[in-house]
């Protein structure tokens, strides 16, 4: 998360108090962390004591893409998952506009992120995003995952000037695998769905430890899509379980995968596919760190992220896709 339109409580007191039943806002912090929208805490205090939300102003989402993720969120929500579910107004409307951008407010998650998992936080993961896949499976949003092969193919000409001989080969390389993958009969005959596409370590939430220890929930669904659940599946297991220098953790993949299919089982064609789609999970996060890397936005308290961690992750996987992935 990031801030390019700075907010202060004299933007927002007299909105909030007039159009929302969230109480009178107390204060409003930026974000830190995070490359997409401007986010914020936010503070309101009513009769039942302090409340907390997370605002966000859109920065790239057109407000005709946004009620895909904001329903999407409140369908899940609705159905048990554990996710942040957006407030409505008096007028029941979840979109809204603030300083001329399309803004959101949704209710803040118990809960801290785990950056050094274990297996038991990996099996806990697994299990909630299968889940989540079928919680969604009758939300009767489509939208196309916004950062898949069609995103790929514009962004690439624009991040190869900017690369060494030895890093163009490998990601036009890449590029050509994975076009011919994604207009495979094998391809196409992966299970869909609504997808999150982007569950790292910094979008889960855990509560309590040891043996009361609970996930707290799943956040920022902001680069969901209705996608092949296989790819949100490798886009986890990129993030939760690689060793330094890109590699899998075996142990904490075993955890996780075991996890998800004790819940949804992986068809015959999943798992044939799984060591490419690990291939294309790391791509798309490589493609765009190296073009938030290089052709970087505005913003306050902007931190891109090393484009070369998901070139080594890329790295491995292509090396390791001949072998047996599970």
């Amino acid at each position: 998360m990031a801030v390019f339109t700075p907010v202060q409580l004299s933007d927002i007191a007299k909105w909030i108090s007039t159009d929302f039943d969230i109480g009178v806002a107390s204060a409003v912090r930026g974000i830190q962390g995070g490359i997409e929208n401007s986010n914020f805490f936010l503070d309101t205090k009513n009769e039942r004591g302090p409340n907390e939300y997370v605002l966000t102003i859109f920065e790239r989402l057109s407000a005709a893409q946004l009620p895909y993720y904001l329903e999407l969120m409140r369908h899940l929500a609705d159905k048990g998952i554990p996710v942040p579910k957006p407030i409505a107004n008096h007028a029941g409307a979840i979109l809204f506009t603030l300083k001329s951008k399309p803004a959101a407010i949704v209710s803040k998650l118990a809960g801290a992120s785990c950056m050094q998992p274990t297996s038991d936080h990996c099996a806990m993961v697994g299990a909630m995003l299968a889940k989540m896949h079928l919680a969604g499976a009758d939300f009767s949003g489509h939208q196309p995952n916004l950062r898949s092969l069609g995103w790929w193919r514009e962004t690439v000409p624009a991040i190869l000037p900017h690369l060494s001989t030895d890093q163009s080969a490998l990601l036009v390389d890449e590029m050509a695998f994975q076009e011919a993958f994604f207009a495979s009969a094998a391809y196409r005959a992966l299970p869909e769905g609504a997808s999150h596409c982007d569950l790292f370590r910094d979008n889960v939430l855990f509560e309590g430890q040891g043996s009361a220890m609970r996930l707290g929930g799943f956040f920022d669904f902001y680069f969901a899509g209705t996608d092949k659940w296989l790819f949100d599946l490798a886009v986890t297991i990129n993030d939760w379980c690689f060793l330094e220098g890109g590699a899998l953790d075996s142990g904490r993949m075993q955890a996780l995968v075991d996890a998800y299919q004790s819940v949804r089982p992986l068809s015959p064609d999943e798992l044939a596919s799984v060591a490419a789609m690990l291939r294309a999970a790391a791509l798309r996060f490589w493609i765009s760190r190296l073009w938030d890397f290089y052709l970087p936005r505005d913003a306050q308290m902007l931190t891109p992220h090393d484009p070369s961690h998901f070139e080594r992750i890329l790295r491995s996987r292509r090396q390791s896709a001949a072998g047996s992935v599970f």
